[in-house]
């Protein structure tokens, strides 16, 4: 049990993991700190990606990672769509009642959820699907690795790193941050609110979908697979907190590690419960998350 621990390989899939479910968190953070709506169809974004990617290798023979950045650009272009024709007017009609706002928004989002999973089974077939794709083995030390996780390590975690410093470097990653933080005070300052919503919308999108390219390079996927992913993102951003993306990655490293011991020290048909477990529990022990002392001091 302490070899296994100890283990090198393990050590790297939960780091692999652990930088996808960030990736995916990422975006559900943006969306719901800057509009408090719950995108509980954030996952399907992950599996629509990852078809992306596979029906760009399987008919055009285009690597995953070259259309990667078509694939987001398109999931982004869909979350300024979804913004303007539908929630700008959800979140006009709730005026200042975020309870509104936030139940409305769980509603319409499910009831996506549930078109889109299914119009990918009607278009797709419920099947699995899969791909072989830089699957040739690099060895350091003891410990195996194949090119197409190393890669989805380096693009997930680059992605992250590149999101955290536009936050705390650029003018809009500002704005963004003081909208999260304290949405009517900076609206009186200045900051325009509609800008900041549709920008997190398009990331969110975007980050979403690119985790899913990742993930399709890694393991099978079906339409049904995505929500396990919406549960990892709220998981990240119960332990990390709101708004913390610097958090948030750690909580996604910490989440991956659990999920990826666990199953090594039990079983691999316990990974769903493992995963809720830590959602309950991350509600039950974390309601403010782990940082939360740290942000709310002097």
């Amino acid at each position: 049990m302490i070899e296994t621990l100890l283990s090198g390989q393990l050590l790297f899939a939960a780091l692999v993991t652990g930088s996808l479910y960030a990736l995916t968190a990422l975006g559900l953070n943006l969306v719901y700190g800057t509009m408090r709506v719950l995108n509980v169809a954030h996952g399907d974004l992950v599996m629509l990606g990852a078809y992306g990617a596979y029906w760009a290798f399987t008919l055009w023979g285009l690597s995953p990672l070259a259309a990667a950045p078509a694939v987001a650009a398109l999931a982004g272009a869909l979350g300024y769509a979804v913004y303007r024709g539908v929630f700008q007017r959800l979140l006009s009609a709730g005026g200042s009642h975020a309870g509104r706002i936030e139940g409305n928004s769980l509603l319409l989002f499910f009831g996506l959820s549930i078109i889109v999973q299914n119009a990918a089974a009607l278009a797709f077939t419920p099947n699995n699907r899969a791909y072989a794709y830089l699957g040739e083995v690099v060895h350091l030390g003891q410990v195996s690795m194949t090119v197409n996780r190393i890669a989805a390590l380096a693009i997930a975690g680059g992605t992250c790193i590149a999101v955290a410093l536009f936050l705390r470097r650029s003018v809009a990653g500002l704005a963004m941050r003081a909208v999260i933080e304290r949405r009517e005070a900076a609206h009186i300052v200045g900051v325009d609110v509609d800008r900041v919503q549709w920008v997190s919308f398009v990331i969110g999108f975007g980050s979403a979908a690119l985790a899913g390219v990742l993930l399709s390079m890694l393991e099978q996927f079906s339409p049904f697979s995505g929500f396990p992913f919406t549960i990892a993102g709220f998981i990240v951003i119960i332990l990390g907190g709101l708004g913390n993306v610097q958090a948030g990655l750690a909580a996604a490293l910490v989440l991956g590690a659990i999920e990826t011991y666990g199953v090594a020290l039990t079983s691999a048909n316990l990974r769903s419960v493992l995963l809720y477990g830590c959602f309950v529990g991350a509600l039950l022990l974390f309601p403010n998350g782990l940082f939360a002392r740290q942000r709310s001091g002097p």
